[in-house]
C-alpha cells in the first residue's frame, strides 16, 4: 500500500470483533517460552510486532508452531546460544522484553531493529541490568540501539530503575528476574506510569507460578531466584487499545455498533476510553462480551495521559468533534514513541483543519473544528495513521494517508474491519 484513502462516511452500523490484545500476546509468548513443557495460546494477534517476538524467541531455541488460530509453544528455562544478530523491526515491546530475557542464554545478543526502533530510549534498561552483574552497552554509546547484551545468566542483587520512562522496562526485568542466581530487589527510583501494563505481567507471572513480592504502589519488588515457570494455556483477550479507533469512529460518525470481543477487567489501562467517551457524551454499553457505541453531541474534557499514552491519539481526533476545549496532559512520553506523537498528531490534525496548541507536556484542543481532507504523513506511526484515518471519516473532502503499512504493526486488519461496518476506506 503507498497510500489509504479516506472519505467522508454518513454512517456506520453493524458489528464488529475487536482484534486479540497485542500487550497479552507478547507476554504470553515470552512466559510461555520460558516454561518447561507446552503451553497453547489461542486467539493471539498476528501482527507486525508479536510475530518479531515470537522469531525472536525461536531463535534462541524456542519451538513455536503458528496456527491461524492457535499458537503452541514448546518452552524450556535453558535458552540456546544466541545467534547473535536479532532483529525487533520496530518493536519497542520485544527489544525492551527480550534484552533481558537475551542475558539468561549464553553467547551475545545484538539487538536491533528498524530506524524508528534506533532511535527510541534504552539506556535505564542497560543500566539496570548492569545493576545486576550483566555485561550491557549501547553499540552507538547513546543509550539507544543496536543494543549488545552479553549472555550466560542474571547475577541478581539490587536494582533501581527510573519507572516513568517505559513500564516496558519494568516488565522485561521481571519475566528474566525470577531465573536470576540470587535474589532479585528491584526499586524504581520514581513514581510508575502504565501501572495497568506492570500488573498484566504481574497477572501473567503469577498464572505461570512465578512468585514476585511487591509494594501496593508497585514501586518495590522481592524476586525471588532460581524459579521455574509452569507451562500455561491462554485465550488472549481483545484488544482496548486497537477497538478504541472502532469506538472513536462510531462516535464521530454519530452511529451505533457493535464492538465484541471485549471483556472487563482485563487488566489493560486503555479499558479507560469507554469512561472517556462517556465524559464526552457518547452513549456506551459494556456487557459481558460485548461493547455497544453511540454517537452523541461530544464535549471537550480533561484527560490524564500518564497511564494510557497509546488513547492519546485517538482522544485528539475525538475532541476535534467536541464543543469547547479537551486538555490531554501527562503526556511528556509520547515524546519517546515511534514518533513524537505530541508533535505528529498536532501537525497532521492541522493540516485537516483542527485547532491544536502544542505544550511540552500536554496538548490543547479546540473543538468543534470542521475538518477537510489533506494529505497525511503518519511517520511511519501506527496509532497516528489509524487517528487520521478516524479523523477523516467526518471531513469535508477526501484524506490521503501516506505509508499505510505502519498499521500492521498493531491492527492489521483496520481497514478491513472499518470497511465491513460502511466505513469509506480504499488502499492503493
Amino acid at each position: 500500500m503507498k497510500e489509504l484513502i479516506v472519505k467522508k462516511t454518513e454512517q456506520l452500523s453493524g458489528s464488529v470483533e475487536a482484534p486479540p490484545s497485542k500487550s497479552y500476546t507478547h507476554r504470553a509468548v515470552i512466559a510461555s517460552s520460558l516454561a518447561d513443557g507446552v503451553s497453547k495460546i489461542e486467539n493471539p494477534l498476528v501482527s507486525d510486532d508479536t510475530i518479531a517476538t515470537v522469531n525472536i524467541c525461536q531463535k534462541l531455541g524456542i519451538t513455536i508452531r503458528l496456527g491461524d488460530k492457535k499458537w503452541v509453544i514448546e518452552g524450556k528455562s535453558k535458552l540456546n546460544k544466541s545467534p547473535g544478530l536479532l532483529d525487533c523491526h520496530d518493536s519497542a515491546s520485544t527489544m525492551r522484553f527480550m534484552a533481558p530475557v537475551c542475558a539468561l542464554a549464553p553467547g551475545i545478543s545484538i539487538l536491533t531493529g528498524g530506524s524508528s526502533l534506533r532511535k527510541r530510549p534504552m539506556g535505564p534498561l542497560l543500566d539496570a541490568l548492569s545493576q545486576l552483574g550483566v555485561k550491557c552497552y549501547s553499540a552507538n554509546g547513546d543509550g539507544r540501539p543496536p543494543l549488545v547484551v552479553f549472555g550466560g545468566g542474571i547475577k541478581g542483587g539490587k536494582v533501581a530503575i527510573a519507572g516513568d520512562i517505559s513500564s516496558q522496562f519494568i516488565s522485561g526485568l521481571l519475566f528474566a528476574c525470577p531465573l536470576a542466581e540470587k535474589e532479585t530487589c528491584l526499586r524504581l527510583t520514581t513514581h510508575l506510569e502504565s501501572k495497568p501494563y506492570v500488573q498484566m505481567t504481574l497477572k501473567i507471572l503469577r498464572r505461570h507460578g512465578i512468585r514476585i513480592d511487591m509494594s501496593k504502589d508497585l514501586r518495590r519488588y522481592r524476586i525471588t531466584p532460581k524459579q521455574h515457570y509452569k507451562p500455561l494455556d491462554y485465550t488472549v483477550p481483545g484488544d482496548f487499545s486497537a477497538a478504541a479507533f472502532l469506538m472513536a469512529a462510531t462516535v464521530i460518525t454519530n452511529s451505533t455498533v457493535i464492538i465484541t470481543n471485549l471483556q472487563p477487567d482485563t487488566t489493560q489501562g486503555d479499558e479507560a476510553i469507554l469512561a472517556i467517551l462517556k465524559h464526552m457524551g457518547a452513549d456506551i454499553k459494556l456487557r459481558k462480551n460485548y461493547v455497544k457505541v453511540s454517537g452523541a453531541p461530544l464535549r471537550g474534557i480533561k484527560i490524564d495521559a500518564k497511564e494510557i499514552p497509546d488513547l492519546v491519539p485517538v482522544c485528539a481526533a475525538l475532541a476535534c468533534y467536541a464543543e469547547g476545549k479537551t486538555y490531554i496532559v501527562n503526556a511528556q512520553r509520547l515524546r519517546l514513541k515511534e514518533s513524537d506523537r505530541l508533535a505528529t498528531i498536532s501537525a497532521e490534525l492541522t493540516k485537516m483543519g483542527g485547532k491544536i496548541t502544542e505544550h511540552k507536556d500536554s496538548l490543547t484542543i479546540h473543538g468543534p473544528s470542521p475538518l477537510h481532507g489533506a494529505v497525511v504523513d503518519p511517520h511511519n506511526d501506527h496509532r497516528i495513521a489509524m487517528a487520521c484515518a478516524i479523523a477523516a471519516l467526518n471531513a469535508k473532502g477526501v484524506t490521503r494517508i501516506k505509508n499505510p503499512e505502519c498499521i500492521s504493526k498493531s491492527y492489521p486488519n483496520f481497514i478491513n474491519d472499518l470497511k465491513a461496518i460502511g466505513g469509506n476506506l480504499s488502499a492503493r
